[in-house]
């Protein structure tokens, strides 16, 4: 019996420690995330810019591009704050014409850290995004959020640095 208790408590300390928020971090601890990367995808060709960390910050710039005509992009920052980098986001049209309030761009903590893998989740927990450096070239970018109908589904993207 005591034996079943302690394989229970460590399964559930186990468990549950993998879920834990990280405590703290710096912009600095995702440098592996520097770099420009690149996907051809049904979306369209897309290309991720990543700069080095400098100044609390990092920055990121993002087209997707179908039929030589770019569909839509998008503009991030990390920011530290406080003891957590946030990743802060708004995407735009053709014509750089925003679809976030101007005052409200979506705001991602982050929420898990691991060597080379990093996890950013929305502040309502609907969204997350995962950043995981494979190798020296390849950047894998999962996206997971819930549907117009509310079900969950997931993105992978599978990026190439670009030399």
């Amino acid at each position: 019996m005591k034996n079943n208790i302690l394989i229970i408590s460590f399964l559930l300390l186990f468990c549950f420690s993998g879920a834990a928020q990280v405590k703290k971090a710096t912009v600095k601890d995702l440098a592996f995330m520097t770099g420009t990367w690149v996907q051809k995808t049904d979306w369209g060709d897309l290309e991720e810019f990543w700069s080095a960390p400098e100044g609390e910050s990092m920055m990121s710039s993002f087209r997707c591009v179908k039929d030589g005509k770019a569909l839509f992009y998008e503009f991030v920052v990390i920011e530290q704050d406080g003891h957590l980098p946030v990743m802060k986001m708004r995407h735009f049209n053709r014509g750089s014409i925003g679809w976030e309030d101007k005052e409200k761009p979506l705001l991602f903590p982050l929420a898990e850290l691991k060597g080379t893998y990093a996890v950013f989740e929305s502040e309502n927990r609907t969204i997350r995004l995962s950043y995981q450096l494979i190798g020296k070239n390849k950047l894998s970018v999962v996206l997971e959020e819930k549907d117009k109908s509310g079900k969950q589904k997931k993105d992978i993207f599978s990026f190439t640095r670009k030399l």
